[in-house]
């Protein structure tokens, strides 16, 4: 019984301290720019599916954000792509400083500078599974309209 106990409050002292490691490893996603937010909203009219943000603020220099999401098929992919990339330049006269993988749509990158776009299909995002190469970056707690 006394041991049962003693496990109980371990596992329960576990969950208190995985809880606030979950929370110190997320970010706001009040603490976005503007044009993130609107990339995020355009993915997902054009139905892009597992929209991750990642801050890689405190880890990396070459960019603060990563948007990653997947289209279902090639014609989706570019869609994204196309809408993002239009209504940035449309609505906020923000353009991409480079575009690649547009034509083969299996891995898109829009490259905003403080930000990266980054489009796959299904098999490519497994492949190159960004999210579990970044790991030590924090996530953007989506809400849930999004």
């Amino acid at each position: 019984m006394e041991q049962e106990v003693t496990k109980n409050k371990s596992l329960e002292r576990e969950a208190v301290l995985e809880n606030a490691e979950s929370e110190s490893k997320t970010t706001p996603f009040e603490e976005l720019d503007d044009e993130i937010k609107l990339a995020l909203h355009l993915a997902s009219e054009k139905k892009a599916v597992d929209l991750v943000v990642l801050d890689l603020r405190k880890i990396t220099s070459f960019t603060e954000f990563f948007v990653i999401t997947s289209g279902t098929n090639q014609r989706q992919v570019q869609a994204i792509a196309d809408e993002i990339s239009e209504q940035l330049k449309k609505q906020m006269k923000f353009k991409a400083i480079r575009i690649e993988g547009y034509t083969t749509a299996d891995w898109v990158l829009l490259d905003y500078g403080d930000f990266i776009v980054h489009i796959f299909n299904q098999k490519s995002r497994e492949f190159y599974d960004l999210e579990r190469l970044w790991r030590d970056a924090k996530r953007v707690k989506l809400p849930e309209e999004i």
